[in-house]
């Protein structure tokens, strides 16, 4: 483990962005929306399903096929669904860990997945030694910060513990939400600009929310409007730290 990086907590631009982000997650949770993240949700399963073959699809073409030896990281791990899938693909639960900035979300995740650590972190200033990690994830994370020095910090922050021709897994939105003013999309050059050291394979995938939510969707027709990717809102990214 590595002590938290005092610097970066007594900084008042973090100090008020870790404010602003805690505030934000407040409000969402007092809307009550969760439900349209249920899987019984169609958009939701159908949305869930095509960025689950996709992620296999790249870690495959990677030789990624045995997680059972990884040590993963999952950066912003909210309630643990990522987390419950990597163990799905084979992950060793002690060789995993979550963190979040989020005390409620780490509970539900420490709920769902007993075995696993999760711990409350600032990503600014992870508790863990240099390349400590074979693969390092972050599921839209970075589109609910809004200071560009902040969201830099974490993006050294991950490539800090990852170990060289180790792997980044990305997954986060590129078009702005003119409906929250509380996330920003992010676009492939600031991607690449986050991880100047790293090589990454990009997929444009996931039907936009806005569109999804509003059709009356079936498996067929979301793989129709997910294969033309003119209505696609997010990019899947497998990195790797040169």
């Amino acid at each position: 483990m590595k002590e938290t990086n005092s610097t970066w907590e007594a900084n008042p631009v973090f100090d008020a962005e870790r404010r602003r982000i805690r505030a934000a997650y407040g409000r969402r949770s007092l809307r009550g929306d969760s439900g349209r993240y249920s899987l019984f949700t169609p958009y939701a399963l159908y949305s869930l399903q095509e960025r689950e073959r996709t992620l296999l699809r790249l870690l495959r073409e990677a030789d990624i096929t045995a997680l059972g030896k990884l040590r993963i990281l999952d950066v912003g791990c909210g309630e643990g669904g990522p987390l419950r899938r990597l163990l799905d693909y084979g992950a060793e639960p002690h060789l995993m860990v979550g963190v979040d900035l989020i005390e409620e979300h780490l509970k539900k995740a420490q709920t769902a997945n007993p075995s696993i650590p999760c711990t409350c972190a600032d990503a600014v200033a992870l508790p863990f030694l240099d390349e400590t990690f074979d693969l390092v994830t972050q599921f839209t994370v970075f589109t609910s910060v809004l200071e560009p020095s902040y969201r830099q910090a974490i993006a050294q922050e991950m490539l800090r513990v990852l170990r060289p021709g180790g792997k980044i897994v990305w997954y986060d939105f590129f078009y702005d939400n003119p409906t929250n003013a509380d996330v920003r999309g992010i676009r492939k050059d600031e991607i690449r600009a986050l991880f100047p050291r790293c090589k990454f394979q990009f997929r444009r995938i996931s039907l936009a929310p806005p569109l999804g939510r509003s059709l009356p969707l079936f498996p067929l027709l979301y793989d129709f409007l997910s294969v033309l990717r003119l209505f696609s809102s997010h990019y899947l990214c497998l990195g790797e730290k040169l």
